[in-house]
C-alpha cells in the first residue's frame, strides 16, 4: 500500500499550524510538518505574484485523500489552495505500520 505526501500552503504560521493541527485531529493525516516561512513566486489575477508561505508536507493514505481535500477547500483563506498530492511508492514497513494503524 503506497502513501501521499499532500502540499500545501498557507500565508502565515497561524493559519498554518491550525490548519495541521486540525488534519491530524480529524485523522486525515498521521503527521503534517510545518517548514519555515518561505518566499512563493506564482502567476495570479495576470501578474506574477511574491509572497511568503508556510509550507505543509501531509503524509496520509490515498483513501484519506478526497476528505482532506474538501478539508483543505473548506478551511484554507485562499480561494485556490495550493492542494497537490504525490505518490510515496517506497516507504519504510514501519513508518507505513505507523500511518496505516493511525488512520485506519
Amino acid at each position: 500500500m503506497p502513501a501521499l505526501v499532500v502540499l500545501t500552503t498557507a500565508p502565515n504560521i497561524e493559519e498554518a499550524e491550525s490548519l495541521a493541527e486540525k488534519i491530524v485531529g480529524a485523522k486525515l493525516a498521521a503527521c503534517v510538518q510545518v517548514l519555515p516561512e518561505m518566499k512563493s513566486f506564482y502567476f495570479w489575477e495576470g501578474a506574477v505574484q511574491k509572497e511568503p508561505e508556510h509550507l505543509l508536507l501531509i503524509k496520509t493514505l490515498p483513501e484519506k485523500y478526497e476528505a482532506l481535500q474538501s478539508f483543505i477547500l473548506e478551511n484554507h483563506s485562499s480561494d485556490v489552495p495550493e492542494i497537490v498530492a504525490l505518490n510515496a511508492s517506497e516507504v519504510s514497513e514501519r513508518y507505513l505500520g505507523w500511518l496505516s494503524a493511525y488512520l485506519t
